[in-house]
């Protein structure tokens, strides 16, 4: 199948961090806010899951959550994932193409993803527990990044 192809079959509509997504699953039940870190401000769903799709071009702009977030490979061509911690090192990863198929990007890391070096697209699922929730979402300013980490310099001008 094709990128159009793909993105048709599967439902995926524009993801306000870039590329292609769908939520497929909202656990019906819920973490009351007492039973969570402060840091959530509120209770959550269980669990979500997502399809994402990012063509070769586009990237995922870095960003960050409140909680863990789980990779999945699914299709097409490798992907590489790129986090920064709060203690400002940097870690690359490359899912598909027979080396990892899922990642972990923990809590407060700021994360972005793109279609690694000749590929035409990747497929990945993303899984979050506590559930995701728009209130938990920070998309990061690049002057902002550039301030804190500016030896990463080349990597947030790509990804912000």
């Amino acid at each position: 199948m094709n990128v159009t192809e793909i993105i048709d079959r599967l439902q995926l509509a524009p993801h306000p961090e870039g590329g292609w997504f769908r939520e497929t699953y909202r656990a019906a039940e819920a973490i009351d806010a007492a039973a969570l870190p402060p840091r959530f401000g509120g209770g959550r769903s269980l669990s979500t899951a997502i399809h994402f799709l990012l063509e070769a071009g586009q990237c995922s702009h870095l960003h960050r959550i409140k909680a863990d977030e789980v990779w999945h490979f699914y299709a097409g061509d490798p992907l590489t994932v790129v986090e920064i911690d709060p203690a400002g090192e940097l870690r690359t990863t490359r899912l598909g193409g027979g080396l990892a198929y899922q990642h972990v990007v923990p809590a407060g890391v700021w994360f972005g993803a793109m279609p690694a070096e000749g590929s035409r697209f990747s497929l990945v699922g993303c899984t979050v527990a506590p559930g995701f929730d728009f209130a938990d979402f920070e998309l990061a300013e690049r002057d902002a990044l550039l301030a804190e980490y500016p030896r990463h310099e080349g990597w947030i001008r790509r990804l912000t």
